[in-house]
C-alpha cells in the first residue's frame, strides 16, 4: 500500500512538471470575472437600485406621482406575478409610464436572472409582469420606471422564498 501511494505521488509530480511543456501554464494575471447580467439594459450597480419601502406602501415617483407594488399572491416556486400601480398625487391612476422589471438571486447574480422585461398594462390600469422563481433562497426584484423615454426611477425589492 505504501508503495502504491509513493507511485501515485511520483506520477502526479511528473505530470505537473510536464504541464509547461504542453503550453498549459497559468496566466500571469486573471481578467476580472464578468457576470451574465453585465451589459444588460437593466444591469447596474446595486447602489443604482436603492431598497424600496415594503410592498403595498406608497413610494414617491418624482414630484407628481407615487406607486405601490407587490406580488399578486405570496411568491413560491414557479411563476409569480408582480403588480405595480401608479397614481398622481391626487390619487388618480396613471398608465403613462413604461415600467420594466427583472428578478435575480443576489447571492448568485446572473445565474437565475429573468432579464429586463416590460410590464403589461391590464384593462384596470395595473402594470403586471410574470417572473419565474427557480429555487428557494434570497431574491431581488428590480424596477425601472421610464417617462418620455427617460429613466425617472429605479428601485429594488429583496425577498426570500
Amino acid at each position: 500500500m505504501k508503495q502504491f501511494f509513493m507511485s501515485l505521488t511520483l506520477l502526479m509530480l511528473a505530470s505537473l512538471l510536464c504541464l509547461p511543456a504542453f503550453g498549459t501554464t497559468a496566466p500571469a494575471a486573471e481578467a476580472p470575472q464578468q457576470h451574465a447580467h453585465e451589459g444588460h439594459a437593466m444591469a447596474a450597480n446595486d447602489k443604482d437600485f436603492p431598497k424600496l419601502a415594503q410592498p403595498g406602501e406608497k413610494v414617491p415617483l418624482g414630484a407628481d406621482h407615487y406607486f405601490t407594488y407587490g406580488f399578486t399572491k405570496q411568491p413560491k416556486l414557479g411563476t409569480a406575478i408582480m403588480k405595480v400601480e401608479i397614481f398622481t398625487q391626487a390619487g388618480k391612476p396613471d398608465a403613462s409610464f413604461v415600467v420594466k422589471g427583472s428578478m435575480d438571486m443576489p447571492s448568485m447574480r446572473g445565474m437565475h436572472s429573468t432579464g429586463a422585461k416590460e410590464f403589461s398594462i391590464s384593462k384596470n390600469g395595473a402594470y403586471l409582469l410574470p417572473a419565474e422563481v427557480a429555487m428557494p433562497g434570497d431574491w431581488e426584484f428590480r424596477f425601472t420606471f421610464e417617462k418620455d423615454g427617460k429613466t425617472v426611477f429605479r428601485g429594488a425589492y429583496l425577498f426570500d422564498i
